[in-house]
């Protein structure tokens, strides 16, 4: 029982400080329509959401369609990917998934988690954070940020794995604030809680921190 208390008091100490820091959070890759949010996550993919944002502008009006992104040059795409890294592999998953959702459904993104897996560059993390965004179905994608910032505040243990992380997560918050606790976390890591220098002396969270504890 104390246990129990002790990690609920752990969880409302965290939500308290992510809504004080980021009381309305925001996907912060650029899109207007749903097939561009889904292309741009699978783009983020070892890179920033800010390199991301600096090549979908032009390929999404040079390409404004899905017909014309599915029968675009490669070469073409590549060249505007280049900047992201791995652009080559990128460039063909593009192409793939634009000719998928032409072709199969009717230039329309899926909702089913089975659907969009099976489309190339697209795993668990990106159907998470695809459909907590865009549908506004409860979802927690665990990233580079938010796997840090869970282990070092408790809500996970050193040696979980991704999956084992995001359970844990929805666990600990409920499930109407899941995307909402999710954008929270990416933030909170990226600007707050960073791989390297984190603002501890200057967070709220650094008497339950394990990586506070340890420097």
């Amino acid at each position: 029982m104390i246990g129990l208390m002790m990690t609920m008091n752990r969880v409302v100490m965290i939500e308290d400080y992510l809504d004080e820091l980021f009381p309305d959070p925001k996907c912060e890759l650029n899109y207007s329509k749903d097939y561009e949010l889904l292309i741009a996550i699978v783009l983020s993919a070892q890179t920033t959401d800010k390199r991301v944002n600096s090549v979908t502008p032009f390929l999404f009006s040079k390409y404004d369609t899905l017909e014309k992104l599915m029968n675009a040059d490669i070469y073409d795409i590549e060249s505007i990917l280049r900047p992201l890294g791995s652009f080559r592999k990128k460039a063909s998953y593009v192409k793939e998934i634009a000719r998928i959702l032409f072709s199969d459904y009717d230039n329309k993104v899926p909702i089913r988690r089975k659907d969009l897996e099976a489309m190339p560059g697209v795993g668990r993390k990106t159907v998470n954070v695809f459909l907590g965004e865009f549908y506004n179905i409860p979802a927690i994608a665990v990233d580079t940020h938010v796997e840090r910032v869970s282990k070092r505040l408790g809500l996970a243990k050193d040696k979980d794995n991704v999956r084992e992380v995001e359970e844990k997560l929805k666990r600990a918050f409920k499930r109407d604030v899941w995307a909402k606790r999710h954008l929270q976390l990416v933030l909170f890591g990226r600007y707050h809680c960073k791989a390297i220098s984190p603002n501890c002396d200057e967070c709220k969270l650094n008497s339950i921190c394990k990586y506070k504890k340890r420097s």
